[in-house]
């Protein structure tokens, strides 16, 4: 299990986050100390879904060479999958959905995201990975489904009509 840096210790600090992500992965990518990190989401108003997302974090050396100590880079991969009964509790309905996931990414102006959007018409949910900023927002995004279709899903506020 790799040790916290930084920046990720400020951003949890700094900002609540509406799930909680576990390291399931760690691959290093050269000498510079960079890795790729994966994480395991659980969907807190979604029991049964379960999504895995990556990302960049740099090491020491690399942010000596570069500069920039306080920020890792905007890419996020996302896959999301059914990972036992389906559960879905009171979620957003909107066209906007509902933050699930938010994590500091920087020492304060950018944080990494994830969306759930419900996809009414084709019963599917929709989970958006994706880099928030202040200014110079980055279009680097991810996407991933769980159809809902054919699944023995309960609904604790009744499916939506």
């Amino acid at each position: 299990m790799r040790q916290i840096g930084l920046t990720g210790l400020l951003g949890a600090l700094l900002l609540a986050t509406p799930a909680v992500a576990q390291q399931v992965g760690e691959v290093g990518v050269d000498w510079l100390g960079n890795d790729i990190i994966v994480e395991a989401i659980k969907d807190p108003e979604v029991d049964g879904v379960t999504c895995h997302v990556s990302y960049f974090d740099r090491g020491v050396i690399d942010r000596l060479q570069k500069g920039n100590w306080f920020e890792n880079p905007s890419d996020t991969a996302i896959s999301c999958r059914q990972t036992g009964p389906i559960r879905i509790g009171d979620i957003a309905l909107g066209e906007g959905g509902e933050e699930i996931f938010r994590q500091g990414i920087s020492l304060i102006w950018k944080e990494q995201v994830v969306n759930r959007i419900y996809d009414k018409e084709n019963d599917t949910l929709i989970y958006l990975a994706h880099s928030r900023q202040v200014q110079d927002g980055s279009a680097k995004m991810s996407m991933t489904t769980v159809p809902l279709f054919g699944q023995d899903v309960v609904w604790e506020q009744g499916k939506p009509k």
